[in-house]
């Protein structure tokens, strides 16, 4: 079991030196305050939506709010970068982590939870603006701000979490998890279609085509995994460039001899730990 999680990134202990708590450029507490205002812009996105569809009739839809793939995602953000607040708020102030003493299931959860977090959301970018979108533009103001602050913006709080953290990139077995949730997806969403007659998107009805539908779905598939791809590899981009950087932030190369630390990775430790007033 130990080499289980050890191919799912989680180690013991998890996260050693605090890569999900820290940012190369920001200070815990920076961090957290824009983590949580990035939840709390996806939280009022949420419930602005659902209130405006109750108050002009259309309360349908909050019904089926849940049944699209988009939402699901953008609900995944709000909570992710939620938590994410609170534990690194949690670290700024006290320089411990809560994930280190969460139970090792709960951390496996959190680093495959993480790796939707950075794929999925652009996954949704490519496929709405690519495929579902059509001219003209929203006629609504708030469909046409629901609709960017979920297609568009879902993305930028993703590069984010890329470009401006500490994070490690993902392990490969992430991918598999990746498959799973969206073949569990499209079973949800011929679910939806067998119980409230309708489907989610109109590329899954059969109607245009077995080969249609099986084309869309492949392709689908295969944008994960190539997104996933370019995802691990800017974040070990980011990661051996950011070493360099953390150095000359610093300003003395200090590097540490245990294993454990990376080279580069000392002085961002450090760093992080006079900002928390520790020696």
């Amino acid at each position: 079991m130990s080499k289980f999680y050890h191919l799912l990134g989680v180690d013991s202990p998890f996260d050693p030196i605090h890569r999900y708590t820290t940012s190369w450029l920001l200070p815990p507490l920076v961090l957290a305050i824009i983590r949580a205002l990035l939840s709390l812009y996806a939280f009022v996105t949420i419930f602005t939506i659902f209130g405006y569809d109750d108050s002009h009739d259309t309360s349908y839809k909050v019904r089926q709010w849940f049944s699209y793939f988009t939402n699901l995602t953008y609900c995944g953000l709000a909570f992710y970068f939620l938590f994410s607040a609170l534990y690194t708020f949690s670290y700024a102030r006290t320089g411990k982590a809560w994930l280190q003493s969460w139970p090792r299931p709960l951390q496996a959860a959190h680093a495959i939870f993480y790796t939707t977090i950075v794929t999925f959301p652009f996954l949704v970018t490519i496929v709405y603006w690519g495929v579902l979108y059509k001219n003209p533009w929203f006629p609504v103001a708030e469909e046409a701000w629901s609709n960017i602050s979920q297609h568009a913006l879902n993305s930028f709080y993703v590069l984010f979490e890329i470009f401006l953290t500490r994070t490690s990139p993902p392990p490969p077995l992430h991918l598999l998890f990746l498959v799973i949730l969206l073949a569990l997806y499209l079973a949800l969403a011929y679910l939806c279609r067998a119980t409230e007659g309708f489907y989610v998107y109109n590329f899954l009805d059969p109607i245009t085509g077995k080969g249609h539908v099986a084309g869309y779905c492949v392709g689908i598939l295969v944008a994960a995994c190539v997104i996933f791809g370019i995802v691990w590899f800017v974040i070990w981009l980011r990661n051996k460039a950011t070493q360099k950087l953390g150095k000359f932030a610093h300003g003395r190369s200090s590097k540490r001899k245990n294993g454990s630390v990376e080279d580069g990775e000392g002085e961002v430790v450090e760093m992080n730990a006079q900002i928390l007033g520790k020696p």
